[in-house]
């Protein structure tokens, strides 16, 4: 992933579906991982929720709002089970937002709501 746009964009528009297949929209932070892209969540989050039910997503670049700045691209996604990969994608995120992801990692710690995050990582389709 690195060289693509989503290395160096701050946010990423995630869209997951609902069953009825309905969109729904979440600007997030995001890091490379590899091939893959790596956001974290509160695991009971409606996103994490629909992803368990319907692994397609899109995303494209956006600002802090949600509003669109690139091409929308296609893929899937699937929630995290291992920790190390866990691991991984938490220091990717530390690698790519600094201080802003230790300050909010140690908020999270002392609030007691870091176990309560699923790590989700996105695979884009080619093309």
């Amino acid at each position: 992933m690195p060289g693509s746009p989503y290395a160096d964009a701050s946010y990423i528009n995630l869209e997951t579906f609902k069953r009825d297949g309905t969109g729904v929209r979440t600007p997030v932070w995001c890091a490379p991982l590899g091939d893959e892209i790596v956001i974290f969540s509160e695991a009971k989050a409606g996103k994490v929720k629909r992803l368990r039910n319907d692994a397609r997503i899109r995303v494209a670049c956006c600002n802090v709002w949600g509003r669109v700045q690139g091409q929308w691209r296609h893929g899937s996604g699937r929630i995290v089970d291992s920790p190390t990969q866990e691991a991984e994608a938490y220091r990717a995120l530390r690698d790519k937002y600094g201080w802003q992801m230790r300050l909010l990692d140690f908020a999270s710690t002392r609030s007691g709501r870091i176990h309560g995050r699923a790590v989700l990582l996105l695979t884009l389709d080619s093309g």
